[in-house]
């Protein structure tokens, strides 16, 4: 090289380095390999918490153990993900056990945020890889261009190291396989949505979590708000958590708008909030629509396929919490096996739950998100269209339930095309039970008749109350029960159907005596009675007078005495053999009532013989616990017993719990006033009798369990044994 010649080059250089004037002979290069990390130590890229990290500690100790517990000496690379719906806490939890794993990985830990990176067709694994390469150190004239070549440099690199690699808002397989780091000891932590089941395939351990429990979200509003403001308005800090429904980021928002509202009191927000077409708007910051409960939902919703994203706004409008394939396919106007595979695309997209039972199920907040889209981007009138088939379809399956429990009861809605056309799943085999699938679907059913009452359409409304009664007559959840025959006798009388606003009015006099409101009981009768003679339905003015005579059996003997003659006599006109049975029952026991047992006994007796010849186990029963209490008050204390024994096993066979409860109040009555209870096995038998009478009438909502209660409290001070 000449005096006058100088090549210089200076700093570090990674690839090949010419310094040359004119070269003679070979050429040598030397090639410096890239540092294993960059100028630095190791990556530690997993953003902090901002924030206190409430509970979720079993959740904290089960992703220590799916992902190798530490001084565990397994070579295996741990594979974890995190799913559940948006705004649950993912990512959170990861940032926490990040934190809290950090001497686990030496090495360092890798962050990727696939939200950041999505909308690049194609390009978001390709840059993600891109981005841990880069976390170790490699330079980007070192990337290779291809996703092969990029995968495959990541393998080599994480080969020799431990490190947690976070992958934050995946809702794709894809996204997730190529980044599991190869070193012994390695983990690889996903937090997303999406199709992210079959991993399992690839030995991830899947982590779904679950809403926060109470006391959680208080310590979420206590670490916001501070302790002494929860203490302060306790109820309305639990309100709070509870419209909330346990979504953490519900619960920041609404802490957030707490605090900087400093005039917004817990107890004026969960007043707003309570309104459900307030709520969603309500769990945002003013003015900044990215901080709300919606556009976390909303992210979620962007990324479903066109068909999947009508089927869950549909669902919003759909009335209930919880549905099965069937009723969402009617929702939808789509048949069964498309509604399932739709459901499956939104439960893998963490928008839907299913329960154990199979069926399907949203968060409360995002059933609301569902309708707001609903709202925003269907048509109008659809709404009025969809609970109409709803309403349609649980009237159909409701009527079939309800004769396959009897035949044979007085019934004013005609269905037989709606019927005939319809599958009957309580004649199959392995069909429900229909009792049981009445009381599985009851809030579901009384949602429907409310949402198709405020839309007017009460030729489905009344029919639906009318056959949903069933239910009640063997199980008394009085509230519904009173609830949905307002529901149907208001339809009926919108509908001007007199027959049938008859027959609702005088079925509803039944919870209302139960309940105590027997002027409003009297109430309704009277119109019941004026409707049924404006039908000139003989059977129907039967069954009305049949529900007067029950109401005149508490106040008046002979009234009730008079009602019960000119029923059978109105049973007798319109032959209804089983009616004349009943009637006879009842008749019985107003004699009873008035005291006339022996005459009562003949007649009870008669009943009874009447209604088991005709197969109806259930009134038998009930007239064999009569036949009971008319031998407890001719003095035959053991007759009386047996019959009321065996009564109250009867009634319970036939799920007739209310009154199975009646039978055993009686028998326990029957043991005390008769010394029975000063013995051990005598007090026992008592005990047991009103314990399982208590748990009926509690069950049903009936006054009586407060009765009971005061009663069995005072038996727990007497001696259990000799």
């Amino acid at each position: 090289m000449g005096d006058g010649v100088r090549n210089e080059l200076s700093g570090t250089v990674y690839g090949p380095a010419v310094q040359a004037q004119q070269i003679h002979g070979g050429i040598t290069f030397n090639v410096q390999a890239p540092p294993a990390h960059g100028p630095g130590s190791a990556p530690d890229q997993v953003p902090p918490l901002t924030f206190e990290f409430i509970n979720r500690s079993a959740d904290l100790s089960l992703l220590d153990d799916r992902l190798g517990a530490p001084g565990s000496g397994s070579s295996r690379v741990g594979f974890g993900v995190l799913t559940g719906l948006p705004g649950i806490g993912k990512t959170a939890l990861a940032q926490r056990w990040a934190e809290k794993a950090r001497e686990r990985f030496p090495d360092g830990q890798i962050y990727v945020d696939f939200a950041a990176l999505r909308g690049r067709t194609g390009g978001d694994v390709s840059a993600a890889v891109g981005q841990c390469l880069k976390a170790l150190g490699v330079d980007d004239s070192y990337i290779p261009q291809s996703l092969a070549g990029r995968v495959e440099l990541f393998r080599s690199r994480s080969a020799g190291r431990r490190i947690l690699v976070v992958l934050d808002d995946v809702n794709q397989p894809a996204q997730v396989n190529v980044l599991v780091p190869k070193g012994p000891g390695s983990a690889l932590l996903v937090t997303g949505s999406g199709r992210l089941g079959e991993l399992a395939m690839d030995g991830a351990r899947l982590l779904p979590l679950e809403p926060l429990d109470l006391r959680s979200g208080l310590e979420i509003l206590a670490d916001r708000c501070g302790e002494p403001a929860v203490t302060a308005e306790r109820d309305a800090a639990e309100r709070l958590v509870e419209l909330c429904a346990g979504l953490p980021k519900a619960l920041h928002v609404v802490a957030a708008r707490l605090v900087t509202d400093t005039g917004l009191t817990m107890s004026a927000l969960a007043g707003e909030l309570a309104d459900e077409t307030r709520r969603l708007a309500g769990m945002s910051l003013r003015g900044r629509g990215e901080h709300s409960v919606s556009a976390v939902l909303g992210l979620a919703y962007r990324d479903l396929p066109p068909d999947a994203a009508r089927l869950y706004r549909l669902l919003g409008w759909l009335p209930g919490r919880s549905f099965d394939a069937g009723t969402a396919a009617v929702a939808a106007d789509i048949g069964t096996p498309a509604a399932e595979s739709l459901l499956e695309a939104l439960r893998e997209s963490s928008l839907l739950d299913r329960t154990p039972d199979g069926r399907f199920r949203f968060h409360d907040l995002v059933r609301l998100h569902a309708r707001e889209r609903a709202t925003e981007e269907q048509p109008a009138q659809e709404q009025r269209e969809l609970t109409a088939r709803v309403a349609t379809h649980y009237l159909a399956l409701t009527a079939l339930a309800d004769r396959a429990v009897r035949a044979d009861r007085l019934r004013i809605a005609d269905l037989p095309e709606l019927l005939s056309g319809a599958s009957d799943p309580f004649a199959a085999e392995n069909g429900p039970p229909p009792l049981e699938w009445l009381d599985a679907e009851r809030a579901n059913i009384l949602a429907v008749l409310r949402e198709a009452s405020r839309h007017g359409l009460h030729t489905l409304v009344w029919p639906l109350s009318e056959a949903f009664t069933v239910l009640f007559l063997h199980r008394r959840h009085l509230g519904d029960w009173k609830e949905s025959l307002e529901l149907g006798a208001a339809s009926a009388a919108e509908a001007v159907v007199p027959a049938a606003e008859a027959r609702l009015r005088s079925l509803l006099s039944r919870p209302l005596m139960d309940l105590g409101e027997y002027d409003r009981a009297r109430t309704e009768l009277e119109t019941a009675i004026a409707c049924a003679d404006a039908s000139g339905h003989a059977a129907l003015g039967a069954s009305v007078r049949e529900f007067s005579g029950r109401y005149w059996d508490r106040f008046d003997p002979d009234r009730a005495m008079d009602a019960y003659r000119r029923s059978i006599e109105l049973n007798i006109e319109a032959r209804e053999w089983r009616g004349v049975a009943i009637v006879t029952y009842f008749l019985g026991c107003a004699q009873d009532a008035k005291g006339d047992h022996a005459t009562a006994l003949e007649t009870l007796r008669r009943a009874y013989e009447d209604l088991m010849g005709r197969a109806d186990r259930r009134m038998a029963a009930r007239a064999m616990a009569a036949i009971g209490a008319a031998h407890e008050h001719l003095g035959d204390t053991d007759e009386a017993k047996r019959a009321l024994s065996e009564a109250a096993r009867t009634l319970r066979e036939q799920n007739a719990s209310h009154y199975e409860a009646q039978a055993l109040v009686r028998l326990a009555d029957l043991t005390e006033r008769t010394g029975g209870g000063r013995t051990v096995k005598g007090l026992a038998a008592v005990r047991e009798q009103l314990t399982r009478a208590y748990e009926i009438y509690a069950d049903g909502g009936s006054p009586e369990a407060d009765t009971l209660r005061e009663r069995l409290d005072r038996l727990q001070d007497l001696p259990k044994h000799e």
